[in-house]
């Protein structure tokens, strides 16, 4: 039987599909190819279509032979969820209630969700535990925390368990080089900096100088999209192993401030980097850590590359190979 990854052309999900075949899983993929890139999909059986069509998804459970679902298929980007909220609802939501109606109608009972920090909106602690409260502070956030909210209701009402994982800040790339991260248009710090050390851009900009923290900028959780994928397969096993539901943090435990990522970037790739100083942005927490105790405690989840100089690494072997991202393939 074959595991649904949805979303799998997508930088999280490429690297989710490559762990579950390097551990001998059948691997089904379903992307639109509207975010996702076909060369990042380094196997299994790829279908190209559209969650947001019902009959699509349906067929897919009934002309494959579908255990489980790793769900990642969302739109991401929180400043343009506050401009065009609809959107976000349209797709994050709405495809996500397509696929559990067709996973119940097809009787397929375990689904992984990859939710988000941006659920819990300001922290109440840090670390942020999984019982803290979830006020999201933008739409997007909003959107994964009603999905985790169908989720709750799908078990009670038709058995269908999940496992949800709310994750901080992803990046790197694979250790082999030959997939990573390719956004367009590009948000995520670590790949903004390296642009800036590629030549691509004139400068960095440092959103806020005087957050209460040590050098007053932000302080965030980064955590190597390899380490994510990992957690999604013992998620995965989870699901089979027990007949219930739970929720996970997933990060680093410790944070980093601009500042320091900024100085990373510069000691692995040699580069001269500018960063420039600009306003705070509306809504940005000034630090954002999570407590991953749990799942490393309930799935023996040990992160392999756990320290920020490793992280950034990958991420500069990926981009140097890739200076195009995808499209050099």
């Amino acid at each position: 039987m074959a595991v649904l990854v949805t979303g799998g052309a997508g930088y999280i999900g490429s690297h989710t599909v490559a762990e579950l075949l390097e551990r001998n899983e059948e691997v089904i993929i379903v992307d639109n190819l509207e975010k996702g890139h076909k060369p990042a999909v380094l196997g299994g059986k790829l279908i190209v279509g559209d969650l947001r069509d019902k009959e699509f998804i349906k067929n897919v459970f009934l002309q494959n032979d579908i255990e489980a679902v790793i769900h990642f298929a969302a739109y991401i980007e929180v400043g343009e969820s506050v401009t065009d909220p609809l959107k976000y609802y349209n797709n994050n939501v709405a495809v996500t209630l397509n696929l559990l109606t067709a996973m119940k109608e097809a009787g397929v009972k375990k689904v992984v969700f990859s939710s988000t920090a941006a659920t819990y909106g300001e922290p109440e602690n840090i670390p942020i535990l999984e019982t803290d409260r979830t006020f999201p502070t933008n739409p997007y956030g909003e959107t994964k925390l009603s999905v985790e909210k169908a989720l709750k209701w799908s078990d009670g009402a038709y058995g269908i368990k999940h496992v949800i994982l709310r994750y901080f800040n992803a990046c790197g790339a694979h250790i082999s080089g030959n997939i990573g991260e390719d956004h367009s248009p590009e948000s995520h710090l670590i790949p903004l900096i390296i642009q800036a050390a590629m030549g691509k851009r004139d400068s960095i900009k440092m959103f806020g100088n005087d957050y209460n923290t040590p050098d007053g900028t932000c302080v965030r959780d980064y955590i190597h999209v390899s380490d994510l994928a990992q957690a999604h397969y013992l998620a995965l096993q989870k699901l089979r192993n027990e007949d219930k539901s739970d929720i996970y943090n997933l990060g680093n435990g410790k944070g980093f401030s601009v500042k320091e990522v900024v100085d990373v970037v510069r000691k692995v790739t040699g580069k001269s980097i500018t960063a420039v100083d600009a306003p705070r942005r509306p809504g940005d927490p000034a630090i954002l850590v999570a407590s991953s105790e749990k799942i490393k405690k309930e799935l023996n989840w040990k992160p392999r590359m756990n320290d920020l100089e490793t992280i950034v690494s990958t991420a500069w072997e990926w981009h140097s190979k890739h200076p195009n991202g995808y499209n050099d393939k």
